[in-house]
């Protein structure tokens, strides 16, 4: 029988929108499997402010 609560919600935030000092912030709710993906996810989204295409890290 599969285990219960192995599946997390995780915020994921631009990483180049914090370092240019922008007013606002994109941010994508997203749900990751903590067991298979123990670290940190980092993925390529929409930024709608910076209208482009820009990496997103997890944050806590």
């Amino acid at each position: 029988m599969a285990r219960k609560g192995n599946r997390v919600q995780v915020i994921l935030e631009c990483t180049e929108h914090k370092a240019t000092g922008l007013a606002g912030t994109s941010r994508y709710i997203t749900v990751k499997n903590k067991k298979n993906t123990p670290e940190r996810m980092e993925l390529k989204k929409f930024n709608p402010i910076m209208k482009k295409v820009t990496v997103h890290k997890e944050i806590k």
